[in-house]
């Protein structure tokens, strides 16, 4: 199992909104660069990174910050946001980025999703963003009214490699994930299901540990890791067993 830290970038900064919400955001580091740094001294082999601008408008100025992550840390990267175009996936891929995520566009032009797979096999991933059991798109603003399981299978059978699941009227906070719908999907499925959103005490990630088996592959942990609710540390100890 992976434990993903995550950094979300908005307007050059690293930052967390509540339940997606871009008027309620709380700044947490103006250089996402020295924030990765931190997570790899600590002992992190991963890092989750969200473009908010990318994700929000199609595109943003923010590309510049995750290749310098990408090239002064020794961090794997799994990255999301804005992914819309073939070019834009080959450049994250050549500058280092380990897991692309797709969300949006997947659901616009599912042939897209499938080209992406074999063009870059075993480095996409599907951001499936629900909110009340569908599917959510362009950061959050719209609902799609696609049913998140079942664009689960869906993408599985294009070829991703893994499944972000974020259940958004949990993410940011503070109240825990949502381990019932993300069972849901991983029993739907036969590749990892990463849980985002919620996670905001060891006593969650314990919870998320025990449900590897059932095909729980890794969790996302946000606020709680920078309002120290989460000791990385002891998050880390705890997958790796």
């Amino acid at each position: 199992m992976i434990f993903f830290p995550a950094i979300d970038i908005y307007e050059g900064l690293c930052v967390r909104l509540e339940k997606g919400d871009f008027e309620k955001k709380t700044i947490f580091s103006k250089n996402p660069l020295d924030q990765a740094k931190i997570f790899q001294e600590m002992g992190c082999e991963w890092i989750h990174i969200v473009d908010l601008d990318g994700a929000k408008n199609g595109n943003s100025d923010n590309f510049d910050i995750v290749k310098e992550i990408a090239l002064k840390t020794d961090l794997k990267i799994q990255f999301g946001g804005g992914v819309r175009t073939s070019s834009k996936i080959s450049s994250l891929i050549n500058s280092g980025i380990e897991r692309v995520i797709i969300g949006t566009k997947a659901i616009d032009d599912i042939s897209f999703l499938e080209e992406a797979c074999k063009d870059f096999p075993n480095k996409i991933a599907i951001g499936i963003d629900a909110r009340k059991g569908k599917v959510s798109i362009e950061g959050w603003t719209k609902d799609s009214g696609v049913s998140a399981n079942e664009f689960a299978v869906i993408a599985e059978s294009k070829g991703v490699c893994a499944i972000i699941f974020t259940d958004i009227d949990k993410d940011g906070v503070m109240e825990g994930p949502n381990i019932d719908s993300t069972l849901e999907i991983a029993k739907s499925v036969n590749i990892p299901v990463i849980v985002s959103g919620g996670v905001s005490s060891i006593k969650d990630v314990l919870q998320i540990k025990n449900n590897e088996k059932s095909g729980i592959g890794g969790m996302i942990c946000g606020r709680a890791v920078y309002d120290k609710k989460v000791d990385i540390r002891e998050a880390l100890n705890i997958v790796r067993l």
